[in-house]
């Protein structure tokens, strides 16, 4: 399809950086007034009225603090960086566009070899011992796809990880995908409560880390996610390319896998359940579902006109690594969501509810906290150990 460079428009002054630093407080007050006229109301509708609480409050506004930090740490790119991600954007959509996988989005995640040869070594953290398996990635872009050349030149990124926690006799594995500035060992084992998975509940656990987490993001400034459009569709497509092969290496012990993501991971988990035939069941906690919409809300060139231009783009191309696009390969009854009803970060209507819909209005948990809410919330913690009995993973919830 033929695409039209638009013209450049000279960016807008931005907002000063105070702005973002008092913001948090009148945005949760908002929330916080809202829920409470909701609730005398006794309006109904498809998220939860819970009656409002200090507490509730509490979590609204730490979320908002979270999103005040991504705007305040998040200087925005340049005119020259963003006419350059413009450009590659308008390339990528001619190229995707002309090789069908506008149309058929799960050709643009093809599934990779085997996996080869895995370094493992012994470690611990204060709590929880656990081994740290390396292997290549070998993830590449397609041949002539725009930003190809500098998504390779990530050489950190190029070597794949997981944190594992397994039993010597075999077991069912659940695959926990972390979510964003995550990807280290004593967070994503405290997140997912993995040391409960694994000896309370009998599971093998393996948690991968993202591209561009961790310790494959050293040597660069780059950011999945970030601005840049392409460097988002290599993330989403080498995630999914890489625990793809990790769980062809699981699976050889002849045991189901579950995969369980949180919020960035959830948008992971999403698409594996979409191209990744087979797996036992797939529960995503406040899961992140449309990247361009959590854009608008916590980066800070909403007000640029060229910027604009870029995410009108960047949701046209979200659509070839978008849980939305894909259908779910799991049935009805594997399928799992948790989300918070004061999650201020990937919102409840804008992002949960279009992923319950998407996937046939599933079995859901909804629990009163934020987004990170989840971690100690009991009934949570139920719904997750009645999932993985439901699913085969485990023979008894009652842990």
């Amino acid at each position: 399809m033929a695409q039209l460079v638009q013209p450049t428009v000279a960016p807008l002054e931005r907002p000063p950086a105070w702005r973002h630093v008092v913001e948090p407080v009148p945005r949760a007050t908002a929330f916080y007034t809202r829920s409470w006229r909701r609730w005398l109301a006794g309006r109904s509708s498809d998220v939860p009225v819970v009656r409002p609480t200090v507490l509730l409050g509490g979590h609204a506004l730490f979320d908002e603090v979270v999103m005040a930090g991504f705007r305040l740490t998040r200087s925005g790119a340049g005119p020259e960086d963003i006419a350059r991600i413009e450009q590659e954007a308008l390339d990528a959509l001619a190229q995707y566009g002309a090789a069908g996988w506008m149309d058929a989005p799960a050709a643009f995640l093809p599934e990779p070899p085997d996996l080869g040869a895995i370094v493992t070594r012994a470690d611990r953290t204060r709590r929880v011992a656990y081994e740290r398996w390396s292997f290549e990635s070998g993830y590449e872009p397609h041949a002539g796809e725009p930003g190809r050349k500098r998504w390779l030149a990530y050489s950190a990124n190029r070597q794949a990880s997981a944190w594992v926690l397994r039993h010597e006799e075999p077991r069912p594995w659940l695959v926990c995908i972390h979510g964003a500035v995550m990807g280290r060992p004593v967070l994503d084992l405290a997140m997912f409560r993995a040391r409960w998975l694994h000896q309370d509940l009998g599971l093998n656990v393996a948690l991968p880390v993202l591209p561009l987490h961790g310790l494959r993001r050293e040597g660069t400034t780059a950011a999945f996610p970030g601005e840049d459009v392409l460097d988002n569709i290599h993330g989403f497509a080498q995630a999914v390319w890489d625990i793809r092969r990790l769980i062809g290496r699981l699976r050889q012990d002849g045991q189901p896998v579950g995969v369980s993501g949180i919020s960035l991971g959830g948008y992971v988990a999403g698409v594996l359940a979409g191209v990744e035939d087979g797996l036992a069941c797939a529960i995503l906690g406040v899961p992140l579902v449309d990247l361009a919409e959590l854009a608008d809300r916590s980066w800070p060139m909403d007000h640029d006109p060229a910027w604009r231009r870029v995410m009108a783009l960047a949701r046209q191309l979200n659509e070839v690594v978008s849980p939305l696009a894909l259908p779910p390969m799991l049935p009805l009854d594997r399928r799992f969501i948790y989300a918070g009803v004061a999650d201020r970060l990937v919102h409840p209507r804008h992002q949960v509810l279009r992923l319950w819909e998407h996937w046939d209005r599933p079995t859901m948990q909804w629990y009163e906290g934020g987004h990170v809410g989840f971690f100690r919330s009991p009934p949570v913690g139920r719904y997750v150990a009645e999932a993985l009995e439901a699913s085969g993973l485990i023979s008894d919830a009652r842990h």
